[in-house]
């Protein structure tokens, strides 16, 4: 008998199903298995996935390591998405396979630029010292 979804165990397996996919996707990265000259002189880093309730849907954030190059490497990947959706089909066993779409991680980026603006002395200085409290 298969038991009722809720929204909880439907995000739970969206999570679940991403993460399996971003696994699938950074080994096959590091292991060079894409044959494309951009892609074997970058380390990728596969930050995160995020699944459409569907399931038919992955947005795959991306980080070249250092940075360098983002624009080339988003290129590269795109250009390679065919073989890496085959590639993750294989390997994840779902109805259907997921279309991968792949976007720089600009995450880092931000929380570097939160940084240095708390950092600045006339945030500090409003901010106070957190021990005088």
């Amino acid at each position: 008998m298969k038991h009722a979804e809720t929204p909880e165990t439907r995000v739970v397996r969206l999570l679940k199903v991403g993460e399996q996919v971003r696994h699938i996707l950074s080994e096959i990265l590091a292991r060079g298995d894409v044959h494309d000259e951009t892609l074997a002189r970058h380390m990728v880093s596969v930050t995160e996935v995020r699944m459409s309730p569907d399931l038919r849907h992955a947005t795959v954030f991306v980080k070249p390591l250092l940075g360098k190059e983002e624009e080339k490497v988003l290129k590269a990947l795109r250009t390679n998405t065919a073989y890496l959706q085959r590639e993750v089909a294989s390997k994840v066993r779902m109805k259907y396979a997921a279309k991968l779409k792949f976007l720089a991680d600009d995450s880092f980026d931000e929380g570097t630029h939160i940084d240095t603006l708390l950092r600045a002395p006339k945030v500090a200085q409003d901010l106070g010292d957190p021990s005088e409290d």
